[in-house]
Parts: structure tokens; C-alpha cells; sequence
């Protein structure tokens, strides 16, 4: 019997601006690889990956705002 595989959404903490993308789907990551790099107020945020995984689906670009809550990616 198969199972589902767990989805696991990583959403933004804060509202910031997108400086830079580190993945694209399909890609593999490890816990803990960076995912994207935020700036807000002149500092650099890392968005780790919290689970080890593909990377299904990647919804933000460089220069792009996103506001707290907003999904950056999603691993399988």
C-alpha cells in the first residue's frame, strides 16, 4: 500500500522583499539547506528548508514583495 507523500509549505515569516532563489522544482534539499534569501530592512533573512525533500513547487522570484504568511515553496 502506498502512502501520500507529506507536502510541506514554507511560508514567509515577515513581509519582506525576494533578493535571491537558491531552488528550482525538482531540485533535492537537505534540513537546513537555504531555499531563498529575504531582505528586509537592509538585512538578509535565509528561508531554510524545515524537512528534507524534493522541492515541488518554487511561488516567489528575485524582486518580488511578500507579505507574512505567503507560500515560497513547496517540498515533498
Amino acid at each position: 500500500m502506498a502512502y501520500p507523500a507529506l507536502v510541506t509549505e514554507v511560508r514567509a515569516e515577515i513581509t519582506a522583499n525576494v533578493w535571491q532563489v537558491h531552488v528550482e522544482p525538482g531540485q533535492s534539499v537537505a534540513e537546513g539547506d537555504t531555499l531563498a534569501i529575504l531582505e528586509s530592512m537592509k538585512m538578509e533573512i535565509p528561508v531554510e528548508a524545515p524537512v528534507a525533500g524534493t522541492v515541488t513547487d518554487v511561488r516567489v522570484k528575485p524582486d518580488d514583495q511578500i507579505q507574512e504568511g505567503d507560500l515560497i515553496a513547496v517540498i515533498e
